[in-house]
């Protein structure tokens, strides 16, 4: 049987944003994470995202993509990035995981309006 790209074995991944550190204009910011890129072949099963530090912006929204535009959470205004953990798209089901066709660092994207403030970490399952 042909050895298939990405992982047996359940994986964590984690990325964090810090608005002190990363700053908040409009732009693709990668994550940062000391975990290296998702391998290729990987499938996203779930996971969440924990806010620190409530994002605020007076119109902008924060959108997370891993394979494609915003696959991992949809453009979310700021009333939806509150402290405490929010849920993602890929929720442990076949149809809303993600496959990466190349090595992967999930970004945020910040679109409509810069941010002024926020921290938070991104966990991720996959394997």
């Amino acid at each position: 049987m042909p050895t298939m790209p990405g992982t047996k074995a359940w994986k964590v991944w984690q990325g964090d944003y810090d608005f002190a550190i990363d700053g908040g204009a409009v732009s693709t910011i990668v994550l940062r994470t000391q975990d290296g890129p998702i391998p290729l072949g990987s499938v996203l099963l779930g996971g969440y995202l924990d806010i620190l530090t409530a994002c605020l912006s007076a119109t902008g929204t924060m959108a997370l993509n891993s394979e494609g535009a915003a696959d991992l959470l949809a453009a979310t205004a700021q009333a939806g990035l509150t402290v405490g953990r929010k849920s993602l798209i890929p929720v442990f089901t076949g149809a809303t995981t993600v496959k990466t066709t190349a090595e992967r660092n999930p970004a945020l994207v910040i679109a409509t309006a810069a941010f002024t403030a926020g921290k938070f970490s991104l966990v991720l399952f996959y394997r």
